[in-house]
């Protein structure tokens, strides 16, 4: 299967929207009020840096998307890449979709000299996890989130 990456365009937001909310579906957690709005402003603001990509089959299908933004690294003084979302669609999940996807968030931050494309996934998420581990393995840092409200 022939699979291109781009970036994500205003036409596509009915899509785009079906499987962002697949991702929720996937970590079983449901989107904020106003939460689709608001990242895809994100995404469009050209002062905001924040973008994303989506992965296409040679017949035009939307397959999957991936977040990144850049963010500020202490430990290497220095910027670097925060991908944020990656979702394939289950049917299309060995297709190579993600390795692109992954890859071309790679190229991004190589070609801005930053130091590191970084992210974060449920310790659960074997199947994403068999991909990720061909890039790095896990790290020993635990990751906590505490909510503010």
């Amino acid at each position: 299967m022939t699979i291109s990456i781009r970036r994500l365009e205003e036409t596509d937001r009915s899509r785009w929207e079906d499987l962002f909310a697949e991702y929720f579906e996937f970590y079983k957690i449901a989107a904020p009020d106003n939460g689709f709005d608001r990242v895809w402003q994100w995404i469009f603001d050209p002062h905001n840096d924040f973008w994303c990509n989506l992965a296409i089959t040679a017949d035009g299908r939307i397959i999957g998307f991936v977040h990144y933004q850049l963010w500020h690294s202490s430990l290497t003084a220095g910027m670097a890449c925060y991908m944020a979302d990656l979702f394939v669609e289950p049917s299309e999940r060995g297709s190579g979709a993600g390795r692109l996807l992954i890859d071309n968030v790679m190229t991004f931050a190589r070609d801005r000299d930053l130091a590191s494309v970084d992210w974060l996934t449920q310790d659960s998420n074997y199947a994403g996890r068999q991909l990720y581990d061909t890039y790095q393995s896990k790290s020993d840092f635990v990751f906590y989130s505490v909510a503010t409200g």
